[in-house]
């Protein structure tokens, strides 16, 4: 059996606390959760409740109880696929960079779960212009895990294993 990757594990569940430590701090220590509610921080940025039905730019909108449940069914096959990946994965950044989007999925689930809706609370802007929805900690977490990947699958690329034997070989 092969080595559990406890770091990526550790990372998803560091995460996955903070994501809901901050949501707790914003909805009850700050108590913003209603729509209208927000804290000025500075002239670009504001702490915002919002109540996220949908996923990803506010895709998938959940109106009914059927659709709340299936976007649950669906963000937790992919995180189980999230999962199955980090077990394989034997490098250990791609293994905490899976460990930050598990721990994000799951933070952004239990809220669905839990409150019917998903806390965002994130709100960055321009003036009156906002170039971003707002969003949460989970958001940025599952963000920066797949940019990782995503660099590393562009710009760190193992040689083949055929082509590894060969330049040792030639080295001998």
């Amino acid at each position: 059996m092969s080595k559990l990757p406890i770091a990526g594990l550790a990372a998803a569940l560091v995460l996955f606390v903070a994501d809901q430590a901050a949501k707790y701090g914003v909805t009850e220590v700050m108590g913003l959760n209603e729509l209208t509610l927000e804290h000025y921080v500075t002239s670009f940025f504001n702490i915002r409740f919002v109540a996220n039905r949908g996923v990803s730019l506010g895709l998938l909108h959940a109106d009914s109880d059927t659709m709340r449940w299936a976007l649950v069914v669906m963000t937790g096959l992919i995180a189980g696929g999230v999962l199955v990946w980090m077990l394989r994965e034997k490098n250990r950044v791609e293994q905490i960079a899976l460990g930050s989007v598990l721990g994000g999925a799951l933070g952004n689930i239990l809220d669905r779960v839990r409150l019917g809706y998903v806390v965002d609370f994130l709100d960055f802007h321009i003036g009156a212009w906002q170039p971003f929805l707002v969003f949460n900690t989970a958001d940025v977490m599952i963000t920066m895990g797949v940019l990782v990947l995503f660099a590393r699958a562009l710009l760190v690329r193992d040689k083949p294993r055929a082509e590894r034997a060969s330049v040792e070989n030639s080295n001998a």
